[in-house]
């Protein structure tokens, strides 16, 4: 997979101008632990133990993210997020390379077909930033690559599926590709009658803010399918003046912004923390849409905290903030017909803490 992920960045067409371009700043991710380690003064062993574990999932991280984390600090929430660690070279039961049980769901290359009435495609196999808990860090992307040919087959998919109503953009990160093809890819899915929404997940408006181009928005702006933009925000530090510039512009677009985060230990798992996100994404016009549950997937065990711990986090974040700005706790489950919600477990109600 490693090689496989490398290469779909490297496809990005190199930029035209002297301008600092997002491509550019895709290309200049630093992918060195040693390099890593340098810039934000970790202490020097790190980078050897960095080392065996960035060889089975690579480091990258761009430089506009890499700005938001504290140097000389261990423990910042972001640097967590991306920092190859000796823990993934663990094998705990129940932690498998395919957690979601997304191969029985692969009909076609580059399709994920799991739940009625939407569909996923994997429009790229590059990702802006390499995050450790990712449930897809195993993917085949060198088998689910959509070309020209595997493209139109499945749009002939599609077209026999007349009961999808909804695309789900996704990868690696859809908007690693250029705004040309996603604007080719867009107007065939437009031509398709019985779909309404579109969807995006991605992490590049906020890894790459300058991803946000003119020519993306206007793009949105004037599709003819409900578009649906969902972020994927961890931590409130993630949200800079950029990154709120960002999301202005998406929202300005006619695109219904929404956030999904995971759970995850030492990063966000504090109820304070779980509490100034939503109060931040809100302020940038995004709602708060599902927490997850890390998914069980191997090399990310030391991320997780469990069923009753979450939901009792979610129970007292519900306690401190109105209904809308409460993600729904869920966990995706493989062969399951939809998300599984979690019960937030609320302080007084009773049988709860």
């Amino acid at each position: 997979m490693i090689a496989r992920t490398e290469a779909a960045v490297q496809t990005i067409p190199a930029q035209q101008s002297g301008v600092c371009c997002w491509q550019q700043q895709l290309r200049e991710a630093i992918t060195d632990p040693v390099r890593l380690a340098e810039r934000l003064q970790l202490p020097a062993p790190w980078a050897q133990q960095m080392l065996a574990a960035a060889a089975s999932f690579p480091l990258r991280v761009p430089e506009a993210y890499l700005q938001r984390i504290k140097p000389g600090d261990p423990q910042d929430p972001l640097l967590l997020q991306v920092l190859p660690q000796a823990q993934e070279l663990d094998r705990p039961a129940g932690y498998v390379t395919d957690p979601l049980g997304e191969g029985d769901a692969n009909p076609h290359q580059g399709v994920i077909h799991k739940y009625r009435g939407r569909l996923l495609l994997i429009v790229s196999g590059g990702c802006a930033i390499n995050c450790r808990y990712c449930f897809r860090r195993h993917f085949p992307y060198g088998d689910n690559q959509l070309g020209s040919e595997s493209w139109q087959q499945a749009l002939r998919y599609l077209r026999k599926h007349t009961d999808v109503e909804e695309v789900i953009l996704s990868g690696g990160d859809p908007l690693a590709t250029s705004d040309q093809r996603l604007g080719a890819m867009i107007d065939d899915l437009e031509r398709l009658s019985h779909l309404k929404r579109l969807r995006i997940h991605t992490r590049l408006p906020i890894v790459i803010p300058d991803r946000v181009t003119p020519a993306l928005t206007q793009r949105l702006a004037h599709s003819r399918l409900h578009t649906l933009l969902v972020t994927h925000i961890n931590h409130p530090n993630e949200i800079d003046g950029e990154v709120r510039a960002a999301l202005a512009r998406l929202a300005a677009s006619n695109t219904r912004l929404l956030n999904q985060s995971v759970l995850l230990k030492g990063i966000n798992d504090k109820v304070s923390i779980l509490k100034s996100l939503s109060e931040a994404l809100f302020d940038c016009g995004v709602m708060p849409y599902y927490l997850h549950l890390m998914d069980p997937v191997a090399g990310a065990a030391h991320f997780d905290i469990g069923d009753q711990a979450s939901r009792e986090l979610v129970g007292k974040l519900a306690a401190e903030l109105p209904g809308y700005l409460v993600p729904q706790l869920v966990r995706e489950q493989a062969g399951a017909e939809a998300k599984v919600p979690l019960a937030p477990l609320i302080p007084g109600a009773s049988g709860t803490p």
